[in-house]
């Protein structure tokens, strides 16, 4: 699934691997789950969770909406970007560009971030500028002012983005390349920014209805994270969000559903820029909404064991012992409302062709799915995963991401503070049958990146040039 599309830099720091890698070989780490978020409706249907971190006078607040890219209309891919995009324009009270210099002069920072499933708004700031942040926030929510002249300059800047993040990097093109082909029907295979000739169309109108369906309190989750406590968010949130009316019909509309796949996809993008020839293939899971059981937790223990780090089977494998890969590893994604992807990557060593990398990879897969993972590896893992968790609670905007990421697609509070117990709880045998069951090359995409040599190198490598005596 394509990565979340931001304004700006993501607001979840990076924990150093060092850290985790520590953690992991120092003995079995245990969390017990922290019943530190609260949460309450307010009577338009507006869901606010509360949690409070009192180590420094900061607060991060943030209004998640149920809606992203993949509830675009067809024909508008782009159009749920492109308004997050808008809403930093003008309203009834504020200039364009007011909240963002507001949040700047007051020694805070803001962006917004659009995925499949929802769009996000955040601010950071000192925890007694709450209430601004709040006001701002609710402004926008249902007295945007869409200027036709705004609406034109933002839709060249989001076809510029599309050119940055997307047409100048070879790997994001592969990555859409294969979400278009791993999704036979569902939406998640439009890209979030949008295919370039749908974005060059969208207008107002588009942008008026999509923010009036949607940006309502009742499809919204308000997330306070910071030095507050649920009784001051309450009183706040009655009285600057309380008043906006619930809007009937703000919920999204039913996707569709994927068919049986049963064809193996393989897809080669050759482009110049590229260095050295890369194999990705991502394939179709469910995700932690989705999944039945423990298989979320199961399929996200594979990835790490498969594939976080040097010390991970595929990097061992393919890197230390066989000396095909110059890199090789894994990840899942799985944060989503309709399902996920575990993605699988290598690239290849000097000289290793494409059909020699594929075997060594389907290899070590198959010995995984006969198997299992050693004893030493499962622990190794579900360790790092648990203090991952535990660590990331120290950075107050991932914390508040870490329960508005959840929350969005449907999960509780509960299922939030109580996954490290739960990946505890993750067996050999849970690991090995989500291997067999999801690692299979028809529900699949195998997507190449190929150095593109020039007509110049062709010749030369063709003809090489006689040695001087």
């Amino acid at each position: 699934m394509a990565a979340l599309i931001s304004r700006g830099v993501g607001a979840v720091v990076a924990l150093a691997a060092a850290a985790l890698v520590g953690a992991a070989v120092c003995g079995p780490v245990r969390a017990e789950p922290q019943r530190r978020a609260s949460e309450f409706w307010l009577d338009n249907g507006m869901q606010v969770v509360v949690v409070p971190d009192h180590r420094a006078p900061v607060v991060t607040h943030v209004v998640w909406y149920r809606v992203g890219g993949a509830d675009n209309a067809l024909g508008q891919s782009g159009i749920a970007h492109f308004l997050e995009h808008l809403m930093f324009r003008s309203t009834k009270k504020l200039k364009s560009g007011e909240l963002e210099r507001t949040v700047s002069r007051l020694g805070g920072r803001d962006n917004a971030v659009t995925s499949h499933d929802a769009t996000y708004y955040f601010q950071r700031l000192p925890s007694e500028h709450l209430k601004t942040a709040m006001v701002m926030e609710a402004d926008r929510m249902r007295n945007l002012n869409l200027v036709e002249d705004e609406v034109a300059t933002e839709r060249d800047v989001v076809l510029q983005e599309r050119r940055s993040v997307v047409d100048s990097k070879p790997l994001a093109i592969l990555d859409e390349l294969i979400n278009a082909n791993l999704y036979l029907n569902h939406p998640y295979r439009i890209p979030v920014l949008g295919w370039e000739h749908e974005m060059k169309k969208l207008n107002r109108a588009a942008a008026i209805a999509f923010y009036r369906r949607y940006y309502a309190p009742n499809n919204a989750i308000l997330v306070v994270a910071g030095d507050v406590t649920p009784d001051q968010v309450k009183k706040l949130a009655q009285e600057v969000y309380g008043p906006i009316k619930r809007q009937p019909g703000a919920l999204r509309d039913p996707r569709p559903t994927e068919p049986p796949q049963r064809g193996v996809r393989r897809i080669e993008l050759k482009d110049a820029r590229v260095n050295n020839l890369a194999l990705q293939r991502y394939y179709m899971t469910p995700s932690y909404k989705s999944a039945e059981g423990n298989e979320a937790e199961a399929l996200d223990t594979l990835s790490i064991i498969l594939g976080d780090g040097p010390t991970s089977r595929l990097y061992r494998q393919l890197v230390d012992e066989k000396n095909i890969a110059a890199n090789a590893g894994a990840s899942f994604s799985a944060v989503a409302l309709d399902g996920g992807t575990l993605t699988l990557y290598a690239v290849a060593g000097d000289g290793v062709k494409q059909e020699t990398l594929e075997q060594a990879l389907d290899a070590s897969i198959a010995q995984f799915i006969k198997d299992g993972p050693s004893d030493e590896e499962l622990e190794q893992a579900k360790n790092a995963m648990i203090a991952s968790y535990v660590y990331s609670a120290d950075n107050q905007a991932g914390l508040a991401q870490r329960y508005g990421s959840n929350l969005v697609i449907g999960r509780s509070i509960a299922d939030i503070e109580e996954w490290p117990n739960k990946v505890g709880q993750v067996t050999a045998a849970d690991v090995k049958k989500v291997a067999a069951k999801y690692l299979v090359i028809e529900s699949s995409v195998t997507g190449y990146l190929v150095p593109e040599r020039s007509a110049d190198d062709a010749a030369s490598e063709d003809h090489p040039a006689e040695a001087h005596r």
